[in-house]
């Protein structure tokens, strides 16, 4: 899973060479759920800046397709990201293409349409499995090459219903991005001292015009045929931007964050 002493050497100098080099084209990221959606947008926009893109998803005619449309900065790597197993082959096959990784998203997730009085354990089980242990495995299995070559950036994109859980039939999801929040803020936090060249970001998009919908547990609405969903290419941009800028926690749409604050402000209170 380790690159070579060379290439790490190397790695270190070319970093040394360019003090900005994470906001350069040329760089090495890996996309989880990469054949629809927000990964394969950000996959494409990525290769087209020069960047060499690592694209994974389970469905293979999907992925080979986006993958052709990134062109030869592209590979793609059909697995199933619920499996440990599976995410370290991955680690292994992108470093034996590229030589070294500086960015890692963890971009798999499902949702499910169903209420909290209506949930099994079953419902519970699939969106763990695939919200939280797929960005687990991610972020587990890319750290010691992170930490071997002292820089790296890992992002974790999650959701609204993250922060505010706000619709019910997304009870299930909602919970799973805040068990999601929760461990990208305490990675974040274990790295900073010893690891400062290691950044960990979360990106909370809202409603995205995407597959999402149609491919929820229990079915759901098209989310590209909601008048307030937001354009895909969009919310591509903002991860971009995260890639450039490593900012730690970054909402997908102006207002979010403001809208965050007023529903936290609404809730609770000291005893009296």
């Amino acid at each position: 899973m380790a690159v070579s002493a060379a290439n790490s050497a190397d790695a270190r100098a070319s970093e040394q060479h360019h003090p900005g080099n994470h906001s350069m084209p040329g760089r090495n990221v890996v996309i989880t759920g990469a054949s629809a959606g927000i990964g394969a947008a950000l996959a494409e926009r990525l290769a087209a800046a020069g960047d060499r893109v690592v694209l994974v998803a389970r469905r293979e005619h999907e992925l080979h397709e986006v993958a052709a449309r990134c062109g030869a900065n592209a590979l793609p790597l059909v697995a199933d990201l619920t499996s440990r197993d599976a995410v370290k082959k991955v680690v292994h096959d992108a470093l034996e293409w590229c030589g070294h990784i500086d960015v890692w998203v963890n971009n798999v997730g499902r949702g499910i349409t169903r209420l909290v009085s209506q949930l099994s354990d079953g419902d519970l089980d699939e969106m763990i499995r695939v919200n939280v242990r797929s960005a687990l495995y991610g972020m587990q299995e890319i750290l010691p090459h992170f930490i071997e070559r002292g820089r790296g950036h890992i992002i974790n994109v999650s959701s609204g219903l993250g922060r505010m859980p706000m619709f019910p039939p997304r009870s299930a999801y909602g919970a799973s991005k805040h068990f999601l929040n929760a461990l990208t803020a305490n990675l974040r936090d274990e790295l900073r001292e010893e690891h400062p060249g290691i950044q960990v970001s979360l990106v909370s998009p809202g409603v995205v015009a995407t597959e999402f919908g149609n491919n929820a547990v229990y079915g759901g609405v098209d989310s590209r045929s909601l008048p307030s969903a937001q354009p895909v290419d969009e919310v591509a941009d903002v991860i971009a931007r995260v890639i450039d800028t490593r900012a730690p926690d970054v909402y997908t749409r102006r207002g979010m964050r403001q809208s965050v604050i007023d529903y936290y402000t609404s809730l609770g209170a000291d005893p009296s």
